[in-house]
């Protein structure tokens, strides 16, 4: 007997299932239907450009030689992009800052800042908005009342002027990181609301109430039948919050209560063009970053859409 037989065997089991799951990829009415829509698969690709410069940034630039000030070096400062005056193009590609600091490397790395702070804002407001909006439904009584209630307190004032007041507690040294507590005790309502009708829908069909009968337990009940059954809403919802989340740590950075000086954050690097040169011509101080900053936020509006109609298409019919 060949002595092969049995890895031949294995590497034709793991082909088999590889093609099962392409197969089964392929057949996903979700996927055909998201990548139907050309909107989101725009969107897709501008969130997956964005990843790639993120990681690149994270990989290659050095963010305390972004942060420090070049002035008297022999960089000029707020030079125009090479394009478009005499100096190479490949030198100052989106021009220098008030600092004679590279924008077009601080854009760069103003991506990773957006991605990691917006994954961390948004995936612990999911959590917790999802761990509230399920144990609410689940229990009922008083204890959806008051978690319904506590969440409907925090839903009366408006998003940023609660994310303004929250973050004046913490002290500034912690820069980013108290703009996302902040943000994360904001957008915790939103999620626990929408997670709280899916689950009420969803506790009332009858399997769950055979799952109870049959004497499972709550913990086994929610993550095993109720959560799997609420995840297309926390999925749009999560989509679309990233990017609120990457445009409102860019409005407190502009306000001076997120990134500390220096750091290349997008909106505090619209903050300085505005103050240092948008009233004076140098529109590239602040055009830049605000670009990279609208098309990232452009980009998870989009994909959310079209997650949403592919999840529902119901929704999208009404909506049309």
């Amino acid at each position: 007997m060949s002595t092969d037989t049995p890895d031949r065997t294995d590497a034709a089991a793991a082909e088999t299932d590889r093609r099962g799951l392409l197969a089964r990829l392929r057949a996903s009415p979700f996927l055909s239907e998201l990548l139907s829509n050309r909107l989101a698969v725009v969107g897709l690709s501008i969130i997956l450009a964005i990843v790639l410069i993120a990681v690149y940034a994270r990989l290659f630039l050095d963010p305390g030689a972004l942060a420090s000030s070049r002035l008297g070096t022999g960089i000029p400062d707020r030079h125009p992009p090479g394009w478009a005056s005499s100096v190479p193009a490949d030198r100052y590609l989106f021009g220098t800052d008030a600092a004679a600091r590279d924008i077009f490397r601080r854009c760069l790395y103003g991506a990773w800042l957006a991605m990691l702070y917006g994954t961390i804002t948004v995936g612990t407001s999911t959590v917790l908005g999802v761990g509230l909006g399920v144990v609410a439904a689940y229990y009922g009584d008083v204890t959806d009342n008051v978690v319904m209630r506590t969440m409907d307190v925090l839903l009366a004032f408006p998003p940023l002027l609660l994310a303004l007041a929250l973050v004046a507690v913490f002290p500034r040294e912690l820069g980013l990181w108290r703009a996302v507590i902040a943000l994360t005790l904001v957008y915790t309502p939103r999620f626990a609301r929408v997670v709280r009708g899916a689950a009420l829908k969803v506790l009332e069909d009858e399997y769950v109430d055979a799952t109870v009968a049959l004497g499972a337990s709550d913990p086994r009940v929610l993550v095993r039948h109720v959560l799997p059954n609420c995840l297309a809403p926390i999925t749009v919802q999560s989509t679309l919050n990233f990017g609120l989340a990457i445009i409102d740590l860019a409005a407190l950075s502009f306000l001076g209560f997120g990134a500390q000086a220096g750091t290349p954050s997008w909106g505090l690097m619209l903050s300085n063009g505005v103050n240092n040169g948008l009233l004076t011509g140098k529109w590239w101080l602040s055009f830049f970053p605000g670009l990279f900053l609208a098309v990232t936020v452009l980009g998870f509006n989009l994909l959310g859409d079209g997650m949403r109609d592919a999840l529902d298409p119901r929704m999208r019919e009404a909506v049309d």
